[in-house]
């Protein structure tokens, strides 16, 4: 009887699912909306068609996994490298702008300092799902401006991920104690890199390996394995199922199976999510939207308004017009997924005020509704902004966009400044796989699995083991970081002594100030090494002998870890460039008939007045007209090597074009008339 019971609540979700959502599109209206609507239809407050909740309540963390993962997929590096600058400044700025409000509301109406927490946490992140839809539904999701707002979703999605982490360790606390919230954020950023670092080296390789069979069913059965191991081990770790998840998502985006995993997933990821949506319904008491509609009201307001201002503010700090930037406030203007997630987390952990989670569906409800009116009156709204700001405020707005091109372009990145980013970069990146080897060892050293067990060894014998073996296996990443202090201390010391002001003592100024890099980072190393294996060092004596038998090691066998080391680092470029070509590969089949033996490059130059300024490729239908393809394109020193149909065109876009002679000609009277 369980399992007709379980079976009937199954149908009746789905079914009702089906019906509201359909309505839901007949209307526009996103179809996460029409899920939570059709549980609050059918739910205990209604219709009372759903007798039991636990199987549901399984199914929808699933969907909430799935939910993740799929976010996961959709973050992609290469597309956040091109608007890097512009989301690392507007989505930070953004959250802490709503954070803060929503923290300050949660006071002014009597919650508790973790519920007002929840709440700024819960309205400080926009909603992937409902932009997207919006944007595609209103046929803008290819504009300049769009990009912004995907490349700060994925920058909000990921902090998103952060806040998750760190209110887990709140609601399981009841404090904000800023030391855990510290501890708690270092083992998260040893926990990404480790992951995505692995992740990069292991995973698209074995995706490769398993596509060769050349079977959906093999790839999906490996795929599904993969995200439910990695949120298996993330919650064994002490993170949330969730992180995992969005983790090996992140890391699938990068293989070349990419658009193959996605469709394959599409179809499960739909059924579980939909249960997710349909789950946050069912909790939903209508009587209860109807008691909160005045905080309801009030805090809808606060979030569009709060989210319009934050977004605008940062895309203009980061150096875009004001007309970008009010349509990329616009676009940001709701909440989602992520709200519902942190919503859930609270009520599940019992650590925020009952009334929190009926507000935050209706809070979802109202600016959702919004967000297609907001997008569309953006150019309204900025013309009214510029007709009555003053005329001095508008100048200053264009000589600071123009100061800000001007500063990308200048000292920051000259040569010196690139190289040690890059190494800096590199370093940190090698200390946190040292850390994560680290905290390894000291997780089995705590937790003893069986099979380490079986070993009989005292602890102290098992700590001086695990000990010698993290730092064997971390040989590689701190022979790579004295490598780079060696060069950076170079290059600091190149660009601080100069031949004019040294005279004679130039040389040896400049071995002083390289040789005192080196010293200083080596002793920041050891001391950073010493702090993770706290939990591990041995007695002085043993450490001193392990400390000099591994030094040995790394004497002897300098040049083979070195190898390992460049060969680990070359794996990861090409798992990203390969996933680059993956991701936009040009189909040679698509090509027109006889081009591959009569075909030319040539290079275009798209100028202002050009009718394919701010269209995409698959709008221009440039290879359709006349059947040459755009092969690559060079924007701003960078690189977009087959650029797939989706990539917007702007304005000084370097083209370059394949296609045959006469077909070339006409390519560029259509480009630039």
């Amino acid at each position: 009887m369980h399992e007709v019971s379980f079976l009937q609540d199954l149908a009746v979700v789905m079914i009702a699912a089906g019906i509201v959502t359909v309505l839901f599109q007949r209307l526009k209206q996103p179809v996460v909306l029409g899920y939570i609507v059709a549980g609050i239809l059918i739910g205990p407050h209604l219709l009372k068609l759903i007798n039991g909740q636990d199987a549901i309540k399984s199914l929808a963390e699933l969907g909430m996994v799935f939910l993740m993962f799929s976010l996961g997929l959709e973050f992609n590096l290469l597309k956040l490298r091109r608007v890097a600058a512009t989301a690392l400044v507007a989505a930070p700025l953004a959250i802490l702008l709503m954070v803060f409000a929503g923290y300050q509301v949660g006071q002014l109406m009597g919650w508790t300092t973790v519920s007002s927490l929840f709440l700024g946490a819960i309205i400080s992140i926009a909603s992937t799902s409902v932009i997207v839809k919006v944007l595609r539904e209103i046929k803008r999701d290819r504009e300049p401006f769009a990009e912004l707002i995907f490349g700060i979703l994925i920058v909000e999605d990921l902090l998103g991920v952060v806040m998750i982490v760190l209110l887990t360790g709140i609601a399981s606390t009841g404090s904000l104690g800023v030391q855990s919230m510290l501890v708690s954020t270092g083992k998260l950023a040893v926990f990404l890199v480790s992951v995505l670092v692995v992740g990069l080296l292991l995973v698209p390789r074995l995706l490769n390996f398993v596509a060769r069979f050349e079977s959906n069913e093999r790839l999906l059965v490996a795929v599904l394995g993969l995200c439910f191991g990695t949120a298996l081990v993330a919650a064994k770790l002490g993170f949330s199922v969730a992180l995992g998840a969005f983790l090996v998502g992140a890391v699938m985006a990068e293989s070349t199976q990419s658009r193959q995993i996605e469709s394959l997933v599409e179809p499960v990821r739909d059924l579980f999510t939909a249960v997710f949506f349909v789950a946050i319904g069912l909790l939903v008491d209508p009587t209860l939207l109807w008691q909160h509609i005045i905080p309801i009201a009030g805090i809808s307001l606060v979030v569009m308004v709060g989210q319009i201002l934050g977004n605008t503010f940062g895309t203009l700090v980061a150096g875009h017009d004001l007309r970008t930037a009010v349509h990329v406030g616009t676009g940001l203007s709701q909440i989602g997924e992520f709200s519902f997630v942190i919503a859930t987390l609270g009520l599940t952990f019992g650590v925020t005020d009952p009334s929190l989670y009926p507000i935050v569906i209706g809070v979802a409800l109202v600016t959702t509704l919004f967000t297609p009116l907001w997008i569309r009156s953006a150019d309204g709204l900025t013309n009214a902004i510029l007709s009555s700001a003053p005329k001095p405020l508008v100048g200053y707005f264009s000589l600071y966009k123009d100061w800000v091109d001007r500063f990308k372009g200048g000292h920051w990145n000259s040569l010196a400044w690139k190289l040690s980013r890059k190494w800096l970069l590199q370093m940190a990146i090698n200390m946190a796989l040292v850390a994560g080897v680290m905290l390894g060892a000291a997780y089995l050293t705590k937790f003893q699995p069986s099979w380490l067990a079986k070993w009989n060894l005292q602890l102290n014998s098992l700590r001086t083991v695990l000990w010698g073996t993290a730092l064997l296996l971390s040989l590689p990443m701190l022979i790579a970081n004295l490598r780079k202090l060696q060069a950076l201390g170079m290059l600091i010391s190149e660009v601080t002594v100069k031949s004019k002001t040294a005279g004679r003592r130039t040389q040896s100024l400049r071995a002083v100030v390289s040789n005192i890099c080196l010293v200083a980072g080596t002793a920041g190393m050891i001391l950073c090494v010493l702090l993770l294996s706290s939990a591990l060092l041995p007695t002085l004596g043993v450490m001193l002998a392990l400390v000099l038998v591994l030094a040995g090691v790394a004497w002897l066998q300098w040049r083979f870890l070195v190898r390992v080391y460049a060969k680990a680092q070359i794996a990861l470029k090409e798992t990203l460039e390969t996933g680059e070509l993956g991701q936009t590969t040009v189909e040679t089949g698509d090509l027109p008939a006889g081009l591959l033996e009569a075909a030319h490059l040539d290079s275009v130059r798209i100028v202002k007045e050009s009718p394919a300024a701010g269209k995409s490729i698959g709008e221009l239908g440039l290879r359709t007209h006349t059947g040459v393809s755009i092969v690559g394109i060079e924007r701003n020193s960078e690189r977009i090597v087959n650029p797939g149909p989706d990539e917007t065109l702007h304005e000084g876009d370097q083209l370059l074009l394949l296609g045959e002679d006469n077909q070339l000609s006409k390519a560029k009277i259509e480009l630039n008339p």
